[in-house]
């Protein structure tokens, strides 16, 4: 039996109430110079305000410098809650609603709080960051799951009717899960995110630390419909791994039997910073009312990924954001969002 009874996991494109943000400090996290990351949190920021509030976490300390960048920019609050790092994608909660849509206070969502790790124990300390999802959870006054699971929010792409996409790569994983095997965190999801199938991928991004979140391979962008990571250059070391992904998705059937329709968007080839090779990535986009951020990297495939990107959300503003520094940190703009759902 589902632990969340007539609630189910929306789809980005749903109506958000918010989008959370955390805000950068650790700068052992990026490559290079740091003084060049806040200043694409602060554009960000103020492109999704626009559209929709924002909502900026971060210690009293930290909050001082989006206060000052960001003050007088209507539709941004700025709560204390103290972070490691300023992916909220991953450590934030996951909000479900409920499934029949009619409740819309308090008691039509559920956050659930999944544990936090560190993407396997790879950056410590995480003490902060593991008590971020309870912390806006308890702040919206919602009632909270905890699974007592590892998954980061990268790591799951839902389409809003009951089919999940999973990279079983960062999911399926000892050094997150020990002792847990794929039909036991499959039940898992099941249960904790109202989802009825799993459709399960492979493979990463090179220089990517996430172990291959499903943000940077493959996205719903309407229920049966995905858009796909691919590399044209064979001899680029993301082409066979996106291709046998492009296989996987091609032969995947959904919640409500529905062969996917997978449309390919090429990525940036050997984008690198000194040497090391970053995951840079289109499909890294987040939708927000009314908007649609889209990362890009100064290159050929920028524009055709745009115009593919913007052919699947007919009216929305479809808005390029130049991600060159921010994916220094091995991330781009969906895994530095959290959305809100109404």
């Amino acid at each position: 039996m589902s632990r969340a009874p007539g609630f189910r996991l929306p789809a980005e494109w749903e109506p958000h109430a918010a989008t959370w943000l955390a805000w950068p400090h650790r700068r052992a996290t990026w490559l290079g110079p740091f003084t060049e990351i806040p200043p694409v949190y602060e554009r960000l920021a103020r492109l999704i305000a626009a559209h929709e509030p924002v909502r900026i976490i971060g210690s009293a300390e930290v909050l001082a410098e989006p206060r000052g960048l960001l003050a007088g920019v209507s539709g941004i609050t700025f709560v204390e809650i103290a972070t490691n790092d300023s992916w909220v994608r991953d450590t934030g909660p996951v909000v479900l609603v409920s499934r029949g849509g009619e409740d819309r206070g308090p008691a039509g969502r559920r956050a659930v709080a999944w544990a936090w790790n560190a993407w396997g124990g790879k950056y410590p300390p995480w003490d902060d960051d593991a008590r971020v999802a309870r912390g806006i959870a308890t702040w919206l006054g919602l009632p909270t799951l905890e699974p007592g699971i590892v998954l980061e929010g990268g790591a799951i792409e839902g389409d809003g009717d009951g089919t999940l996409l999973a990279n079983e790569r960062c999911v399926v994983d000892q050094r997150r899960n020990p002792g847990l095997g794929r039909a036991d965190l499959e039940r898992a999801l099941g249960d904790h995110l109202g989802v009825e199938r799993v459709l399960w991928v492979g493979g990463d991004l090179a220089g990517d630390d996430t172990d291959g979140h499903i943000d940077q391979l493959a996205r719903f962008v309407a229920p049966g419909v995905v858009l796909a990571a691919r590399q044209p250059d064979r001899l680029d070391p993301n082409h066979a791994g996106l291709e046998e992904n492009l296989r996987l998705l091609r032969g995947h059937v959904d919640a409500r039997g529905r062969r996917l329709e997978v449309t390919p968007v090429d990525i940036p080839g050997r984008f690198a910073y000194e040497g090391t090779q970053l995951p840079a990535s289109h499909l890294n986009f987040y939708v927000a009312n009314g908007l649609v951020a889209v990362p890009v990297f100064g290159g050929h495939s920028d524009e055709p990924a745009l115009e593919t990107i913007a052919g699947c959300f007919p009216g929305r503003r479809v808005e390029p954001v130049d991600c060159r520094h921010l994916v220094r940190g091995r991330g781009g703009i969906h895994c530095i969002t959290r959305d809100e759902p109404v």
